[in-house]
């Protein structure tokens, strides 16, 4: 991004596509270090979204949900502990276990079509700030922030009450 920003400045736009996952809006048990990455990558570009606009460059972040890619055939995982086996950790290390390598193996997601909405993305006038791609990256975003939007509106005596009085 810094090397081509300033190109993209002077030519006087342009886009920016960033591959993300519906892991950045969701998350899950056993992908802490994951979530934390993706949700690090997309806290970043909301920033830097209104710094880039005044000079024409847009950002769209693709949240794809699980796509047939055959991902996971060359993935690692630690040791386990036993500590684990019992929770929701160890479920997730019992699916990869028993993946035999292909954890999309049965998932949703089309690659041609996932790469068909990327490309279509880039038409867009102004620039979507976020694609999310496939009913499972949809449906698993839209009960997250749901359920955000709900806790925070629980809290909303206790925020308003944190203000000096007038």
């Amino acid at each position: 991004m810094t090397t081509a920003l300033p190109h993209l400045r002077t030519q006087g736009g342009g886009r920016f596509i960033q591959t993300s996952t519906m892991g950045a809006q969701i998350s899950s048990p056993g992908g802490s270090m994951y979530h934390a990455s993706k949700w690090g990558v997309e806290g970043f570009l909301e920033s830097v979204i209104p710094e880039v606009e005044p000079f024409g460059v847009g950002i769209t972040m693709i949240e794809p949900g699980n796509v047939r890619t055959g991902f996971g055939a060359a993935l690692s995982i630690s040791e386990g502990l036993e500590a684990y086996a019992a929770t929701p950790v160890g479920q997730v290390r019992q699916y990869i276990e028993n993946s035999g390598g292909n954890l999309t193996g049965s998932a949703l997601g089309d690659p041609a079509k996932v790469a068909t909405a990327i490309i279509d993305s880039a038409a867009q006038t102004p620039a979507p700030r976020r694609v999310a791609l496939g009913s499972d990256a949809y449906g698993a975003i839209r009960a997250a922030l749901t359920g955000r939007l709900a806790e925070l509106d629980s809290g909303r005596q206790t925020a308003l009450s944190t203000d000096f009085t007038r």
